[in-house]
């Protein structure tokens, strides 16, 4: 029997992680979340002589560190002038706000500093971080940011817009406010339930209607809590908080396994995406209204862990839907560990790239990056590195979508009100591994929507190579893309990094 991973209940050993909930105040989208958001930038006068437009506060603070690429705007004497100077210096020209003749571009450090010395720059200014109130754990991951400032392909932003993510879990309610668009319909465009006999061995997936709930069953709670973390809308509650998911802009498939899971039944779920992920809503329905599944979410596993199984069902549909470009994403379990066993959930340690196993961070309730590994996120056994998990996410203190009546949301201990005023105790903060495993799963929405024709393999090396090495915990040794550690793989997810690594 498989059991959904959530901490603190005796009805599941689920692999949930709760998200970190920062503190009011603290910014969703600085560059970097220890940095204090800066007031409003003003001019820095370039050195007499030099003939170079000047910068702003910001900018001439951070721009001496950059690597990589960075946003910013080009103030011109009029449009055009700001948009030769782009052309000129081989910037990418992301918008331009024709009213004042500016034009936001992106370009690495050397290009920024020649972009100031073109005819016509009066100015350069940094994307400077805001200062908004904002409870999320995307804080620590910088995925709040990553939404806030980078645009994917399309030029939209970064938010897992035209991705959708499978949800294999207990079930969803699709009419909860957390899933709530702007129009009233639901970000849960399709919702599935694979039915079996009482042994498991006949089984079939069916759909119950996009509008059905499928999260009410004994252990009911869980697929609600992981789909929101996923790709909840952001909202406002009661009490004045904000929230969002990783991917607020995904859509969620969920297939329903029940509470209580079997392999076949999951299994069979993994089967139906390998089938459906290119229309998850039939052949009928345009990829506009229901985006093709490019990443699933798999919060379960055997408690205790162990080895893991290549010849296994699971392994052979796994690596199948990495072949046709589809990411498998594990939370790694909730049973600690020292590094003297193999704790990690079997499948998770799959080494095929685009399989990715996921150890719960915990921020501290700070919203910062150099947080600790939470104490029941289960370690591999030092030494063998096919067993490590592969990154971190926040995994403890997640607050996300629930219902107060549901028995896996009645072991949170911080019932929130929705934006309604029968929103009564629909959310609540939980943590577990469970929790941990879907802020990947909507990172790996963010990314395939920054680059559409990544590879799986690509999606799950950008994440490493990228990753935050936060101190707590076994030290790192050196890995295949870098170095790793028995309790935290290769760090916490970094999505403005892990886009930059990708592009």
């Amino acid at each position: 029997m498989r059991t959904l991973m959530t901490t603190g209940t005796a009805v599941l050993a689920l692999a949930a992680g709760a998200a970190g909930v920062t503190a009011p105040g603290a910014s969703a989208s600085s560059a970097a979340p220890s940095a204090a958001p800066s007031a409003a930038p003003s001019a820095a006068p370039a050195a007499a002589g030099d003939g170079l437009a000047p910068v702003s506060d910001y900018l001439g603070r951070t721009l001496g560190g950059l690597t990589g690429s960075t946003t910013v705007l080009v103030h011109g004497s009029s449009l055009q002038a700001a948009r030769d100077a782009i052309g000129a210096t081989g910037m990418t020209p992301r918008h331009a706000f024709e009213a004042i003749d500016v034009v936001a571009a992106q370009g690495t450090k050397a290009q920024v500093q020649a972009v100031r010395a073109e005819p016509g720059v009066t100015y350069v200014e940094g994307n400077a971080p805001i200062d908004l109130t904002q409870e999320t754990s995307n804080q620590a991951t910088r995925g709040a940011e990553a939404a806030a400032t980078l645009t994917g392909a399309d030029g939209s932003a970064l938010t897992g817009e035209g991705v959708s993510v499978a949800v294999i879990d207990s079930g969803v309610d699709p009419n909860h406010p957390y899933f709530r668009e702007a129009d009233g319909s639901s970000a849960v465009v399709a919702s599935l339930k694979t039915l079996c006999d009482p042994t498991e061995t006949l089984c079939e997936v069916v759909e119950t209607g996009p509008l059905v709930d499928t999260d009410t069953l004994s252990g009911g709670g869980h697929g609600t809590h992981v789909s929101g973390i996923v790709a909840g809308r952001p909202t406002t509650l009661s009490d004045g908080g904000t929230l969002q998911g990783a991917a607020p802009g995904a859509n969620v498939v969920s297939l329903s396994t029940g509470a209580v899971l079997f392999i076949v039944g999951a299994d069979m779920a993994l089967e139906w995406v390998l089938e459906n992920h290119a229309a998850p809503c039939g052949e009928g329905v345009p990829a506009s209204t229901c985006p093709p599944i490019k990443v699933t979410n798999n919060s379960y596993g055997p408690t205790g862990g162990g080895e893991f199984d290549p010849q296994s069902a699971t392994a052979k549909l796994q690596r199948a839907l990495v072949d046709e470009g589809v990411v498998t994403v594990w939370a790694n379990g909730n049973d600690g560990g020292d590094g003297t066993a193999n704790l990690s959930n079997p499948p998770g340690q799959d080494p095929t790239g685009g399989i990715l196993s996921v150890a719960s961070y915990f921020d501290q309730d700070t919203g910062t990056r150099d947080g600790v590994v939470s104490d029941y996120s289960s370690r591999g056994l030092a030494g063998d590195q096919a067993t490590y998990p592969d990154v971190s996410a926040p995994g403890e203190a997640i607050t996300s979508s629930c219902r107060p009546y549901l028995p896996i949301c009645s072991t949170g201990l911080d019932f929130r009100n929705g934006p309604g005023p029968l929103d009564v105790g629909t959310f609540n903060t939980i943590s577990g591994t469970s929790m941990a495993a879907p802020h990947v799963a909507g990172i790996v929405a963010q990314l395939f929507q920054a680059d559409p024709t990544a590879t799986p393999a690509e999606v799950e090396a950008a994440l490493k190579t990228s990753a935050h090495q936060y101190t707590d915990g076994a030290a790192y040794e050196p890995g295949a893309l870098g170095t790793t550690s028995f309790d935290k793989g290769y760090g916490l997810v970094d999505v403005v990094a892990a886009v930059e690594a990708l592009r």
